[in-house]
C-alpha cells in the first residue's frame, strides 16, 4: 500500500457514505477522485428522512453501531464540521393497541440493555408535549438522545470541506484488477488508474461486485407537507409508530407495507413516511400508497389534517440478503473496499461508516468492531467476485 501522501483512491458513489469516506481520505492526505453516475446525494441519500436514530434500530449489531454513529455525529458537530446541520431531538415510540404496546415495551427493554436512555411517557404527559395526539395512542417511550440531519446537507458539507476531485455523470462500468489488486476503474471513455478503490454506490454496487443475489432494492415513498410553524420543528420530537419497529424487527403486525414515521423538520414542515417495497427500483409514487401513509399519519396525529401535501417522492434503498450492511475489504482483491447495503439506516450510519471505510483503505483499524458486516460472510456462495 502506498503512503497516504502518494496514494490515489477512486471512491465510487457520492452518497453520504462515499462522501464521508472521500472526506476522511482527503483529510489524511490522500488524492481522491469521487465518481457518481449522477451526482452527490442523487440517490437514496437525497430521498430519505434525517433520523440519526438509535431508537429505530433492531437489537444487536445495528443498535450498537448506531450508538457509535450517533456519537460520531456529536463529535463532528462539536468539532465544527456538522455545525448547524446536526440537531438533537427525542424519538417517541408510539403504540396504538395492546399488541403494539407489547412490541414497544420489548423494544424499549432492548434499547436499555444496549445502554440507551429510555423514558416511559404517560399519555397525559405526552399530550401536553404533543397536543392533538390521536385518541388511539395507548403507550409511548421517549428516547431522548437521538438526533436529526438531512443527508444531502451532510454530503454537501463533507465535500465543501474537502480537496476532492468530484466527477458527476461518471458511471463506472468495471473495477480494473491486475495480479489480484484493484488498480483502476473503467469509465465511459477512459481507464482511471488508482492505488485503491472503494465502492459505495448503493444498489449500483450490485453489478460492479456481482452481488445481484445479495443486494435487494427496497423502494420507499414519502410525503412532505407545508409549514405548520416557521423556523422551528412543529412538534417536540420524532414520532415512530410500532409498525416501523415491527418492520425493522421482522415482525408482521398486519398486511400493510407501511412503517409510519412523522418527522418534524426544522423548516416547520412534516416529512411522513414511508413504504417498504421490496424489489422495486422505480422512483414513482402512487395514490394508493400515499393514501395509506396519510391515513396512518392522521390516525396517529390528527392535526396533520390541516396541512397540505406539497410533495411526494420515492427513494430506492439498498438492503442486503441478511439485513445487515456490507462493509469491509474484498475477500479476493487487494486494495478494494466495499461499503453498501445500508437500507434506511444510511443517514444515521453514513459518516461513521464512511470514516471506517477510509480507515480500511489506509490499513487502519475502524473505531468499532465491524467484523459482522464483512463481505466475506457471503464469499462461500461465490457471490462476491
Amino acid at each position: 500500500m502506498a503512503r497516504p501522501s502518494s496514494m490515489h483512491v477512486a471512491v465510487v458513489g457520492a452518497g453520504i457514505v462515499g462522501a464521508a469516506a472521500a472526506h476522511f481520505l482527503a483529510a489524511a492526505g490522500v488524492r481522491v477522485t469521487l465518481l457518481d453516475a449522477s451526482g452527490p446525494a442523487a440517490g437514496a441519500t437525497g430521498a430519505s428522512d434525517g433520523a440519526v436514530s438509535v431508537a429505530s434500530k433492531r437489537p444487536g449489531p445495528m443498535m450498537d453501531l448506531a450508538r457509535h454513529a450517533r456519537a460520531f455525529y456529536g463529535q463532528l458537530e462539536a468539532e465544527g464540521l456538522f455545525n448547524g446541520l446536526f440537531h438533537r431531538r427525542s424519538t417517541f415510540l408510539i403504540a396504538q393497541n395492546a399488541l403494539e404496546a407489547e412490541l414497544v415495551s420489548q423494544h424499549g427493554a432492548d434499547l436499555a440493555l444496549a445502554g440507551e436512555r429510555v423514558i416511559e411517557v404517560a399519555r397525559a404527559d405526552l399530550v401536553k408535549r404533543i397536543p392533538g395526539l390521536g385518541d388511539g395512542v395507548t403507550a409511548a417511550l421517549e428516547i431522548p438522545d437521538d438526533g436529526h440531519a438531512l443527508g444531502y446537507q451532510i454530503t454537501a458539507r463533507l465535500l465543501q470541506r474537502s480537496d476532492i476531485d468530484v466527477r458527476r455523470r461518471a458511471p463506472v462500468s468495471e473495477i480494473v484488477v491486475r495480479d489480484g489488486r484493484a488498480v483502476g476503474v473503467a469509465l465511459t471513455d477512459e481507464i482511471l488508474s488508482v492505488d485503491a478503490v472503494l465502492v459505495a454506490a448503493g444498489i449500483g454496487s450490485a453489478h460492479l461486485l456481482n452481488l445481484g443475489d445479495i443486494l435487494i432494492p427496497r423502494k420507499g415513498q414519502m410525503i412532505v407537507t407545508d409549514r405548520a410553524s416557521t423556523g422551528r420543528p412543529a412538534i417536540d420530537g420524532h414520532l415512530m409508530a410500532a409498525s416501523y419497529l415491527a418492520a425493522k424487527r421482522g415482525i408482521v403486525l398486519d398486511r400493510s407495507h407501511i412503517g409510519l414515521v412523522i418527522d418534524p423538520l426544522v423548516t416547520g414542515q412534516f416529512l411522513l413516511g414511508g413504504s417498504r417495497e421490496d424489489n422495486r427500483s422505480d422512483h414513482r409514487t402512487d395514490a394508493v400508497t400515499v393514501s395509506a401513509i396519510l391515513r396512518a399519519a392522521l390516525a396517529l396525529y390528527p392535526p396533520l389534517g390541516a396541512r397540505r401535501v406539497v410533495r411526494t417522492f420515492a427513494g430506492v434503498r439498498t438492503a442486503s440478503r441478511d439485513g445487515l450492511p456490507i462493509i469491509g475489504r474484498h475477500p479476493h482483491v487487494d486494495g478494494f473496499v466495499i461499503a453498501t447495503g445500508f437500507e434506511g439506516d444510511g443517514i444515521c450510519l453514513g459518516p461513521f461508516m464512511g470514516e471506517s471505510a477510509a480507515r480500511m483503505i489506509l490499513d487502519r483499524p475502524p473505531a468499532a468492531d465491524l467484523s459482522m458486516l464483512t463481505p466475506t460472510r457471503f464469499a462461500k456462495g461465490g457471490s462476491t467476485a
